[in-house]
């Protein structure tokens, strides 16, 4: 009998130590599945911002800049209606009125993360990058997108830009256009368009280029919801605002001035974790 009940007792052991394991490891796959929240206040209001899990590399680093207090302090400094507001130029947070705003990066950048499932819907977190070849990131400017809402013509002329975006990715990228590259930094205005759609062509003729469509489910969103798809597949989206989006349009709202910093400053106050797995 003694017998029986310590089997009995082990066996029940083994079945809860199984049970604590399986809850772990759903526990921690949860965790590792939740996105990180952030919030942002700025002199035109709070955002909640959500970093996806898909794009790690950005993820991480907007959150060690965050935990450093980075952005905390600076501006966003381009501002465009219908289109987008960008911030994280370190140069910007003692900026004069007078000070050209942009250029201010800091030592590296971030390896491109395009994913075709994540878009430039409204309220969309983006990445600023120069022309660079690999389509890198900026290691610190970012855009929040407002955009506007889209009909199938402008969706049209959108998939244009995205395939001429990628031909031209590809093209560069392809050592067999290293004259035509170079002839095109050397070529004067008129000259430029003639030779940057010579790159186009070649581009859409390369094995690795592939036409882009739009996804229907983004047509959709487009569409009732607004955004800016022209840039979709050539930035990488890393996050979204899941609250505060008056905000995007309070900031996009203001007077700017012939080189869209805004005539009177809109301030990041601060960013900081409010939710982390």
């Amino acid at each position: 009998m003694k017998k029986n009940i310590h089997y009995t007792l082990l066996i029940m052991g083994v079945i809860l130590l199984f049970i604590n394991v399986k809850e772990a490891q759903a526990t921690a796959t949860s965790n590792q599945e939740k996105n990180v929240t952030l919030e942002m206040r700025t002199n035109k209001g709070t955002m909640l911002i959500e970093l996806y899990n898909e794009t790690p590399l950005h993820r991480d680093n907007f959150i060690k800049l965050t935990k450093d207090k980075f952005f905390d302090g600076l501006l966003f400094h381009r501002v465009i209606k219908n289109f987008m507001a960008q911030a994280g130029d370190p140069k910007s947070k003692m900026a004069k009125k007078e000070d050209p705003l942009g250029e201010g990066e800091l030592p590296y950048k971030i390896p491109a993360e395009i994913n075709p499932k994540l878009f430039h819907k409204k309220g969309a977190l983006g990445a600023a990058r120069d022309n660079n070849p690999e389509r890198a990131s900026s290691g610190s400017q970012f855009y929040i997108v407002q955009g506007k809402v889209q009909n199938d013509s402008l969706l049209s002329v959108a998939e244009g830009r995205i395939n001429n975006w990628l031909a031209s990715y590809h093209a560069t990228n392809d050592p067999k256009n290293n004259a035509l590259i170079k002839a095109l930094k050397r070529a004067n205005e008129d000259q430029s368009k003639e030779l940057n759609d010579e790159l186009i062509e070649r581009g859409k003729r390369n094995p690795n280029f592939t036409p882009y469509h739009i996804p229907e489910n983004q047509r959709n969103w487009y569409k009732t919801k607004g955004g800016t798809p022209h840039l979709d597949q050539n930035y990488t989206v890393f996050g979204e605002v899941v609250e505060g989006l008056s905000v995007i349009d309070a900031i996009t709202a203001v007077p700017t001035n012939a080189f869209d910093r805004p005539v009177n400053d809109v301030r990041i106050l601060s960013v900081r974790l409010v939710d982390q797995p």
